[in-house]
């Protein structure tokens, strides 16, 4: 007897990775546009303006969408040295994993965007509340997918 759907094991493992594949496009996605706009901040005018906090911060986040974008495409670069080795299973597990790292680091990503944004437009107290609200909300958001998960 089966649980869920009538498939093999093959076809499980071929549908998991399609939703891998379709998940990390969105995230991808994400992650491209705060990349494009961290990018065009430093040719702005107002970029000298940034204090060294904000330079700091700026750098970070950077850095941080750099590696987001690095840890979305390790699956696929997986799934080509993989390709034809009779590993899906392995490529599905890890590119799970790849995709839940890359969801955390969005995330820390857009906390983090929120919190410069504001510390440059308002001042650094609205830079902290705007990383705070936008934590608590990216929390919020989990918190239902993630309970579910572990009453199953």
């Amino acid at each position: 007897m089966y649980r869920g759907r009538p498939e093999t094991e093959n076809q499980r493992l071929d549908r998991n990775w399609a939703e891998i594949l379709q998940e990390l496009r969105v995230a991808l996605t994400g992650t491209q546009l705060v990349s494009g706009f961290l990018l065009a901040v430093a040719f702005q005018q107002r970029f000298g303006e940034l204090d060294r906090y904000e330079l700091v911060v700026y750098l970070s986040l950077v850095a941080l969408a750099a590696l987001a974008t690095a840890v979305g495409l390790a699956p696929v670069v997986l799934h080509r040295a993989l390709f034809r080795k009779l590993e899906k299973e392995r490529v599905v597990r890890l590119g799970n994993r790849y995709l839940t790292a890359t969801a955390i680091l969005v995330a820390v990503l857009a906390v983090g965007v929120s919190h410069l944004i504001f510390d440059f437009v308002v001042g650094r107290g609205a830079g902290v509340v705007a990383a705070v609200l936008t934590l608590v909300a990216v929390l919020a958001l989990w918190v239902l997918p993630l309970t579910l998960r572990a009453r199953r």
